[in-house]
């Protein structure tokens, strides 16, 4: 995936005001090799420890609004602190990394860098931080309405039984019933059935 590397001082211009300097900060101490990539389906950002060779390193989707850029730098700066104080000894989104995340998701949420629907979001996942960066069904939702408004383009839980949708890779599903948490949606091409998160991003398509 193409990703262009960004100087840290030009790093303000993915944040929100007033957080770049702590950022930086770790940035800086670690040596932090940062890139911003495309639009990636599957990830939002990615760490890779430093090695003998290399520095530590951290990428994150070039096309996220600014509240969600910063949780999910968090993310990936906590995997990279857990790793300074533990190596490779513990799983990777486990007890010591959550306490991390934690631990920095608090500092800006204390200094009342996020708005009051962002910051509530966050101050439920502080009790247990998701293995995906911006997981929470709950916050998503919240950081969704700080994008850019795309025409067409809805959760799975905003369209209606029957409609159908397009994702990412082209696929075209046709929209079924509710099974607990997530959607019975059938493959138009095979016939397949695959389950949705009520808040995964599709393309509508037009009717007829």
């Amino acid at each position: 995936m193409p990703k262009k590397e960004v100087p840290v001082d030009h790093l303000q211009n993915y944040l929100p005001p007033g957080t770049g300097e702590a950022v930086i900060s770790y940035l800086h101490q670690y040596k932090v090799h940062l890139t911003i990539a495309k639009e990636r389906k599957s990830i939002l950002g990615d760490y890779r420890h430093r090695t003998h060779h290399t520095n530590h390193s951290i990428s994150v989707n070039g096309n996220l609004n600014t509240f969600a850029f910063l949780i999910t730098l968090l993310h990936e700066i906590a995997h990279l602190l857990t790793f300074e104080q533990y190596g490779n000894r513990i799983s990777a989104h486990g007890r010591e990394w959550k306490t991390v995340f934690g631990q920095l998701l608090h500092q800006f949420v204390a200094n009342k860098v996020f708005p009051a629907d962002i910051e509530k979001e966050l101050l439920q996942s502080l009790k247990n931080p998701a293995a995906s960066s911006c997981a929470e069904e709950g916050l998503l939702r919240v950081l969704r309405t700080y994008d850019a408004k795309r025409s067409n383009y809805h959760l799975v839980e905003e369209i209606a039984p029957g409609t159908m949708f397009r994702i990412k890779d082209g696929r075209i599903f046709k929209k079924g019933e509710q099974l607990r948490k997530r959607f019975k949606c059938t493959e138009v091409k095979t016939g397949k059935m695959y389950l949705f998160s009520p808040v995964y991003e599709i393309e509508l398509l037009p009717a007829g």
